[in-house]
């Protein structure tokens, strides 16, 4: 008697942990959720990522700084599609040759730092105007020279910062223990918006050539072959965004994902802040290709979501979204007559006037050595 009902017991317990590990199938109440949460999450990082880019050189032209951000090259956005294959084959080898956990747990180291420092980058503006104060504000410079004028280490911050790398390490310490789907997600947008912020095309036709690249990249990869995919689900780090379908039913510990690569964000988000940067250059008091542009992102999502249910299927997003972010301010220009300054722009054009001078004050000592040899 006693036997059977420990083997009763026994049998209930492991239904009740297959149960907790089966998904729940998504609800439609869920899906919506799941996906609204989504867009609005991608869409976040680009509008003030945008926004930051075009201050942040607002700022660098008031300081009439010689220092430029690194800049995107057109042989840059050539290779960058060849170097992303070359890197998510070799991720999905090492998922099939060797065991996902302890790569995962080197990832997730590597990731942790990166995590605390985008987000504390992310939050600093807002921790400086809610810091108590008493929290007195304390500058700190370090500088480790070496010689008389190289400097090995030169960085400044501030007793607010420090505060903000504190908060950011906890949400880092979660993640790293829980891997809490909020966790990832912080550091996911902050990834995602220090990307559209930081990461520069210097013009319309790079952005094209990296946009064009990357739209191949992703058809191939997602549906020539199982590789995106198999990566994507094995890959433990915060390069995409994810929210529960399951959330109503099983709250804060639901486990049935959707997900959106970070990716599909930062690479149309680079784009997209080129041309609010462009708005600004033509001095009209409108921000025309930035608003129609992001509004066509938005537009390519939506069309992203509604055939991957239709089809029950992984959609590469930038099937849509590149020729939504392409096209639109392509064919705005040419209706406002913008097409050749939309093509001439660039942030940094004082690098080809440099140039321009170089061969041309090359170009008489040029002449004076033929003429030495005609002589």
């Amino acid at each position: 008697m006693a036997d059977t009902i420990a083997e009763t017991v026994q049998k209930a317990a492991e239904n009740i942990t297959e149960n907790a590990n089966v998904k729940i199938p998504a609800t439609p109440e869920g899906m919506f959720i799941a996906y609204s949460s989504l867009v609005i999450m991608a869409l976040l990082p680009i509008f003030f990522g945008s926004k930051r880019s075009l201050s942040n050189q607002k700022e660098h032209k008031a300081s009439d700084s010689t220092e430029k951000p690194d800049i995107m090259t057109k042989k840059d956005a050539m290779m960058f599609p060849i170097i992303a294959s070359c890197a998510l084959f070799g991720l999905y080898i090492f998922f099939k040759l060797f065991s996902k956990e302890y790569i995962n747990l080197l990832l997730t180291g590597y990731f942790f730092v990166l995590g605390v420092l985008a987000l504390s980058h992310l939050m600093a503006p807002v921790i400086s105007k809610l810091v108590p104060s008493s929290i007195p504000y304390v500058p700190f410079h370090i500088k480790f020279t070496k010689g008389t004028n190289e400097d090995l280490i030169d960085y400044k911050f501030t007793s607010y910062d420090i505060v903000c790398l504190v908060i950011s390490t906890t949400i880092g310490v979660w993640y790293l223990f829980k891997k809490h789907w909020i966790a990832n997600n912080l550091f996911g947008l902050a990834f995602a918006l220090n990307g559209v912020e930081l990461l520069y095309l210097n013009n319309v036709i790079t952005g094209c050539i990296l946009l064009g690249g990357l739209f191949v990249y992703d058809i191939f990869w997602v549906f020539g072959t199982n590789v995106m995919v198999t990566v994507a689900k094995s890959f433990e780090a915060p390069i995409k965004l994810v929210f529960p379908q399951d959330l109503l039913e099983r709250g804060l510990g639901a486990s049935n994902f959707a997900m959106l690569g970070l990716g599909d964000i930062v690479i149309p988000g680079i784009f997209i802040a080129l041309l609010l940067r462009y708005d600004y250059s033509l001095k009209r008091n409108s921000s025309l290709y930035f608003y129609a542009t992001f509004i066509a992102y938005f537009m390519g999502l939506m069309a992203t979501i509604f055939v991957m249910h239709v089809y029950k299927h992984a959609q590469p997003a930038l099937l849509y979204l590149v020729p939504a972010c392409v096209i639109t301010p392509i064919f705005i220009a040419m209706i406002r007559g913008d097409l050749k300054t939309l093509f001439a722009y660039e942030d940094h054009p004082e690098e080809k006037t440099d140039e321009k001078e170089v061969k041309e004050k090359s170009k008489p000592e040029q002449s004076k050595t033929e003429k030495k040899k005609t002589k």
